[in-house]
């Protein structure tokens, strides 16, 4: 395969794939081509760990766009390839198989692997990462086997397969080696309130857990937790859901700026001429982070970015600086979150979390820098606009629910 794409964009995932939909999207008439390592067609990750395990949604209801979309746009899908290498003088990568591609532009969207256990017994065949839907048809091909299941790791991912795993009737163990789930994303009533909710549905929330090794039988397979208090936890399947990996090594090995991610500017371009990066394993200055360079995983920084890169493509002059959102579904729960928390140094809990209705409100300096909405989708609407303009409001009505966040006193 000796090819030639006036843009390649090397991942496709909902940021590779967004990019190529934004090039077509600004009349970009030169070729494309739409590189992936999985065999599908780019397909939408966030349902995985929830109604795709679940078996709510087919895999047909996750695909991003039908199949004959692709080549209606004259975007080549290249499904089932890997890049190894990437010459930025020559503009060139060159692919596991050797076969070698040029490109005009690249956009490198390649996101990241699912960080795993380094410990006795973690290359186990039942110890399981949620990041494809390899990983997840895995996970569902042994479910009618299944009775225990352990996770490691209190995030979002962690506590969606939780949920979704006692709801079809598993015996459901977190393993969280922090002091409180979702410490690194949330405040910690929003940890307490999600504790208290998967114990209610019956799910054991183990913490400052720390794993020591997995018990192994003859055939491989896992078949016990042991954790650093010498307790062992018997498990049928083991869940490991503790953040990524970014997959960079070919472009940081290229000479790529890069630290926990690639480095990029506001226009998504990295150190390298010509060559983007977008989406999980992008690197950027974030004013929410008070211009911090961070990585953000979500599917919506995923898409802005893609569309920053694309307009940079076609010359527009344009920069990202999008606020950051995410949502999580666990049991009835829809929690949607705007803005970074971290670093706050005031909150308001706004109606009351017995109610399962509410929202945890973030400040920092007086001003809201985020919101925790659980089942209060009005809040988040109405705190996203707050968050964007940076301003500072009145406490004590922030917490009053008869008062709409829009119509809080500034101070």
């Amino acid at each position: 395969m000796n090819k030639f794409y006036d843009t390649l964009i090397v991942g496709a995932g909902h940021a590779g794939a967004q990019a190529a939909i934004a090039l077509r999207q600004q009349k970009f008439d030169g070729t494309i081509g739409l590189l992936g390592n999985e065999k599908y067609p780019p397909y939408e990750r966030p349902p995985l760990s929830k109604e795709y395990l679940a078996g709510d949604k087919p895999f047909e209801r996750i695909m991003l766009r039908p199949e004959s979309f692709w080549s209606e746009r004259e975007i080549d899908l290249l499904t089932g390839y890997r890049v190894a290498k990437v010459d930025p003088v020559g503009k060139t990568v060159t692919l596991s198989t050797d076969d070698e591609i040029g490109f005009g532009n690249l956009i490198w969207a390649t996101g990241g692997s699912p960080r795993m256990l380094d410990c006795p017994g973690s290359q186990a065949r039942n110890i399981h990462g949620v990041r494809s839907r390899a990983d997840v048809d895995k996970i569902m091909a042994a479910l009618p086997t299944t009775e225990t299941v352990v996770v490691v790791g209190g995030g979002y991912i962690g506590l969606e397969a939780a949920a979704v795993l006692t709801k079809l009737g598993k015996k459901v163990t977190i393993l969280e080696s922090l002091d409180r789930v979702l410490s690194r994303v949330a405040g910690e009533t929003l940890s307490r309130f999600y504790e208290e909710e998967h114990r209610k549905q019956g799910v054991t929330v183990e913490l400052e857990a720390t794993v020591e090794a997995f018990e192994t039988d003859e055939n491989g397979m896992a078949t016990g937790v042991k954790l650093s208090d010498g307790r062992v936890l018997n498990a049928d399947m083991i869940i490991v859901g503790i953040g990524i990996i970014p997959e960079t090594g070919p472009l940081v090995a290229a000479g790529a700026a890069a630290g926990n991610g690639v480095d990029v500017d506001q226009h998504c371009r990295t150190s390298l001429d010509s060559i983007y990066a977008i989406g999980d394993c992008a690197a950027h200055g974030n004013r929410y982070a008070d211009g911090a360079h961070i990585r953000l995983e979500s599917v919506q920084n995923a898409n802005d970015q893609a569309k920053v890169a694309a307009l940079d493509i076609m010359g527009e002059d344009c920069k990202y600086d999008a606020v950051p959102w995410f949502w999580s579904n666990q049991y009835d729960l829809k929690l949607q979150t705007v803005g970074l928390s971290s670093g706050h140094d005031e909150y308001v809990v706004r109606g009351d979390p017995a109610s399962r209705k509410f929202s945890i409100i973030y400040l920092k300096d007086g001003k809201v820098i985020a919101l925790d909405c659980v089942n209060a989708t009005k809040d988040y609407v109405q705190g996203r606009k707050i968050v964007e303009s940076g301003l500072c409001l009145d406490t004590t009505q922030l917490a009053d629910t008869n008062i709409p966040i829009k119509e809080v006193e500034r101070v």
